[in-house]
């Protein structure tokens, strides 16, 4: 395999970052300007906001509100290099990895690839459910929704059309409490003004849970008051419901009851993606690697897992930390401060997380927030969950479209980004190889 073209060898040490997620990117802007050289590997040359992904599904946000280019964000960092690609493996014995550009080798490397959507092997699900853990997984859905109500425009059986717009939502964790949310808003106050002609008695919105409770992680006082928030907007909220079986159609819970619905969106879990070469060694519990108190990977020298990828015992989090961004930001400064460090030939630091609170919404005006010492619900706790994640966003543009959104739609509870983009069946990789093959042929 031939190297990556264009990174110099200067001298300097090479970090390697592995995601530009909340982690990766982080730990690569908190690198630039340093003594190190900094190469930064994704699938995707953007950086995306996945707290947000309900919102582009919904019709809420623009996808290109939540994403951001990587390249532009380092674009005066010198020290720092960006190539998409993906990671095959890594050869720890001659501290190498390889990727689809080519191979490179690292002083340090570190990996920040997050998690990917656990089906629990079922595969039945995995083929027909809609995950929702990337930019483009929420428009699939947007997407999906609206062809589907397009669809039962057609039906003139109310069952059949009931079938199309029924939205069944698979975990009642954040994604799903917000998404459900939204839709519920979405049917009282969007949907009948598109679609005069359906029903909208025919609608439901169906929240699952397998456990006995919504956000785990959070409050009881913040669970029952998202259930009650939820209940109110009308949402069908069933907890100790354990979803066994989808074709398509008919949602199985394992119970024996059975649902109808064309969508069901699937958000009850998460896995690690095994890393070849690290995987064999460290993985754990759901895919995650073993890491130290340095996050240093168990029984290697090195390397080094942040973020959701990482499962670290300390304190009260014998069973690992939540995986949730706050974790990862916070290992990703710790670890940043623990490389200058090392260039200045002092001790590395150990992490300890400081749980700064939790925060979900569920509509206009309703939210719940868990912060150390205080607990809020409602009014406040929306302006809170407002605020953080419009500062947390990457880009002083992409706020300030977020925010007119925002604005437009609270008074107006209304966008106009209900558009159905279906991609021609010939792919735009079909027409390039064809080009291509006329100019050799030339």
């Amino acid at each position: 395999m031939e190297k990556i073209k264009h990174i110099p060898e200067n001298g300097k040490k090479r970090v390697i970052i592995i995601g530009g997620g909340f982690a990766g990117l982080k730990l690569a802007r908190q690198l630039a300007n340093t003594a190190y050289q900094v190469v930064l590997i994704d699938k995707n040359n953007f950086h995306q906001f996945q707290p947000l992904f309900y919102q582009v599904a919904t019709s809420g946000l623009e996808p290109s509100s939540i994403a951001f280019p990587l390249r532009k964000i380092f674009q005066k960092r010198q020290n720092v290099h960006f190539r998409m690609a993906e990671l095959l493996e890594v050869n720890t014995n001659v501290q190498e990895i390889y990727t689809s550009l080519g191979k490179l080798k690292y002083d340090h490397l570190v990996l920040a690839t997050g998690v990917d959507t656990n089906y629990f092997g079922n595969k039945n699900i995995e083929q027909f459910a809609i995950p929702m853990k990337s930019v483009s997984e929420a428009i699939f859905l947007r997407n999906s929704i609206l062809r589907n109500y397009e669809k039962a425009l057609n039906e003139s059986d109310p069952v059949k059309a009931a079938n199309y717009m029924n939205i069944v939502l698979v975990g009642g964790g954040p994604t799903g409490v917000e998404l459900a949310g939204a839709l519920a808003e979405m049917k009282s106050e969007i949907l009948p003004k598109d679609y005069p002609e359906l029903d909208f008695s025919l609608m439901n919105v169906y929240l699952f849970e397998a456990s006995g409770q919504l956000l785990n992680g959070m409050s009881d006082n913040a669970s029952k008051k998202a259930e009650a928030y939820l209940r109110k907007l009308g949402v069908i909220v069933k907890t100790e419901a354990r979803v066994a079986d989808y074709d398509g159609l008919t949602i199985k819970l394992d119970n024996g009851e059975a649902f109808h619905s064309f969508t069901l969106v699937w958000a009850a879990g998460v896995i690690a993606n095994p890393i070849k070469g690290i995987s064999e060694i460290a993985a754990s519990r759901g895919g995650r690697i073993r890491v130290d108190l340095y996050n240093k990977v168990a029984g290697l020298n090195q390397v080094y897992a942040i973020g959701d990828l990482a499962i670290q015992k300390e304190g009260d989090y014998q069973n690992g930390h939540p995986q949730v961004a706050q974790v990862g930001l916070q290992q990703a400064g710790n670890l940043a401060k623990n490389f200058k460090n090392l260039l200045q030939n002092k001790s590395m630091k150990t992490f300890h997380y400081k749980d700064r609170g939790s925060l979900a919404t569920i509509g206009k005006n309703l939210a719940v927030a868990d912060l150390p010492g205080m607990k809020i619900q409602g009014f406040a706790a929306w302006i809170l969950w407002l605020f953080v994640h419009l500062m947390a966003i990457v880009g002083v543009k992409n706020r300030f479209f977020i925010l007119i959104n925002w604005v437009w739609n609270y008074f107006t509870s209304d966008q106009s980004l209900r558009v159905l983009i279906r991609p021609k069946k010939r792919s735009f990789t079909d027409i390039a190889s064809e080009r291509h093959q006329k100019i050799n042929l030339n």
